[in-house]
């Protein structure tokens, strides 16, 4: 069965009460699901991680935010930035290329790929732009972190009110010193960024820390950073409308970097760091908190797939098929089985340990996203990681691509076809698959979060962790897009082999693309809580160089956001 088409459906986002079909829906799941995506709408480049940034957001308990008696709320909006606002009033003037969307007035940032909850408040990220903040109850723009004056632009053309600054889709929030740990990359140079939630960034280049293709994730422990060299390669030929001549490296550095060797220094100056390199390539890669036998991280590798190319008119799948022009603009799926490690480096004797490897060649294949516990105890002490993986996916793989990998690519391990895609549980640190549930061939499980039991019940505890942390006790929820219906399964973390113990779904609803999830325990409105937030009318200081027409535009999108005016469809 193929995948769902329904994947890149341009119909306009809506929401939906969904009901539960099957099985019964635990009495203590609560809290929201969240999710970002990219607005279908604004899928008209060659690239759907452009799209501009949509907000979803599922209740797990019943009758919340206007949902009727005994059904589910989902909720949609798309972020209404200045960005959105701009490209609104003048879509004219905006033109997709692979690295995002650019216009006159700058860079899109389009903020369309992680949730990242902060106590109560609530931000959406992506790799080329400042974090983003939406209200968790209302879903509207409240702001982006920091003023552009304080962040490194990456300005390849004029930018007078857009920046692109080019950051990371994962920054993490410091549970002890309650603050926000970014990147901020400028031509391959790294810097890592602090920011304390409403004051200045702060930043410090890294002494010999460079980038040779992307950040898309930092990690951290009490003391330590974690930034790795992600694969996504742009080729300079590829921005206008060239060929890719290279595979995404194989290999990347990987820094460490303690955080009190940054704070004693003065921001702008530089700091020292830990390196080592690592192989296969990677995107996603999370460090254990508690660093008091070494910094352990495991990392997700995404080997020999390629996010960076996509499907275009005239590609041919894996199988010899034409692509389904349905599936255009669909980034190039993994070409090998998926690999999972455990590293531990001692930081004293600079040695690393290669602990634990997970990797499954009959049954693992396209790894999605994840689950795991997120609060403070969780990442102290994981005990299970969970994921969802995609199955192989031959029409989601072209000639060009296996062509451009090469050898690097064992053909012997690609099955004769689709394989089934699952629910997979992993014990930490050992990496043993505990449990797995298979899907139907026609599913495409999409990120999934994990949900503590009795989550604040406990006052010692962080407001995030439940009863039991580490990732076992509570309930693993994943979203499912299917050309048949959209669902959300639920299964008990400690028995994910045993299957859904319960599904809610409406008849008739579709989802289309979505990338990262996260859970918050609850939605309420941030708009008041007298924070100091950047605003758009503050960095007007070069809207001199638009036209007028243009300059208008952007007065009156100040206008409107300070007025709260909707953003026009």
């Amino acid at each position: 069965m193929p995948l769902p088409r329904s994947l890149f459906s341009r119909d306009t986002p809506q929401d939906h009460d969904l009901a539960v079909r099957s099985g019964h829906w635990p009495e203590g799941l609560r809290g929201e699901l969240v999710l970002s995506a990219p607005h279908p709408g604004t899928f008209d480049g060659p690239h759907p991680f452009f799209g501009e940034g949509m907000t979803y957001r599922f209740s797990l308990e019943p009758g919340r935010h206007g949902a009727a008696p005994g059904t589910f709320a989902w909720r949609q909006a798309k972020i209404d930035s200045p960005s959105a606002r701009l490209r609104a009033a003048r879509p004219d003037v905006f033109e997709a290329t692979m690295i995002g969307v650019h216009s006159p007035f700058g860079h899109v940032n389009a903020a369309n790929t992680a949730p990242l909850p902060w106590g109560d408040r609530l931000f959406m990220t992506w790799d080329a732009g400042r974090p983003t903040e939406v209200d968790p109850l209302t879903l509207r723009y409240l702001g982006e972190a920091g003023h552009r004056s304080e962040w490194l632009d990456f300005e390849v053309g004029p930018q007078p009110l857009l920046p692109m600054v080019m950051s990371t889709a994962h920054p993490v929030i410091d549970p002890d010193r309650n603050v926000m740990w970014t990147v901020n990359t400028h031509w391959g140079s790294l810097h890592v960024v602090r920011w304390d939630g409403e004051g200045p960034v702060q930043r410090w280049p890294i002494t010999g820390g460079l980038i040779p293709q992307s950040v898309h994730t930092i990690s951290q422990t009490r003391e330590w950073l974690i930034v790795a060299d992600c694969a996504y390669k742009v080729e300079p030929q590829v921005l206008s409308g060239g060929a890719r001549t290279e595979p995404a490296n194989g290999s990347g550095p990987v820094y460490l970097i303690r955080k009190a060797d940054l704070e004693a220094a003065a921001p702008g100056t530089e700091v020292g760091c830990l390196v080592f390199e690592l192989a296969p390539e990677n995107n996603h890669y999370y460090a254990t908190y508690d660093d008091a036998d070494g910094i352990a991280i495991l990392f997700e590798h995404t080997e020999s797939a390629d996010i960076a190319m996509t499907q275009k008119a005239g590609d041919i799948d894996a199988l010899g098929r034409p692509c389904d022009p349905a599936l255009r603009g669909l980034y190039g799926f993994p070409m090998a089985p998926d690999r999972t490690t455990f590293v531990v480096f001692d930081p004293d004797q600079g040695r690393i340990v290669h602990q634990a490897e997970q990797r499954d060649p009959e049954r693992l294949w396209t790894r999605q996203l994840n689950a795991m516990d997120w609060s403070t105890e969780g990442r102290t002490r994981p005990t299970l990681h969970h994921t969802v993986h995609q199955g192989f996916r031959p029409e989601a793989i072209t000639q060009e691509m296996l062509a451009l990998y090469g050898d690097r690519v064992d053909r012997t391990l690609l099955p004769d076809g689709e394989t089934l895609p699952r629910v997979v549980s992993t014990a930490m640190p050992d990496l043993e698959i505990t449990g797995e549930w298979l899907l139907a061939a026609d599913d495409f499980p999409t990120s999934p979060i994990f949900v503590p039991r009795d989550a604040g019940a406990d006052p010692g505890r962080s407001r995030y962790a439940g009863s039991d942390p580490g990732g076992h006790e509570g309930w693993v929820v994943v979203p499912i897009m299917n050309d048949d219906g959209f669902r959300v399964e639920v299964y008990d973390a400690a028995d994910v082999g045993a299957g859904p113990i319960a599904t809610a779904a409406k008849a008739g609803m579709t989802v289309p693309f979505v990338l990262h999830s996260a859970w918050m325990p609850r939605a309420v409105s941030t708009a008041a809580d007298g924070i100091r937030r950047n605003r758009f009318a503050d960095e007007m200081d070069r809207v001199g160089e638009l036209p007028d027409d243009l300059a208008a535009v952007a007065h009156q999108v100040v206008d409107d956001l300070a007025t709260g005016a909707p953003l026009p469809a």
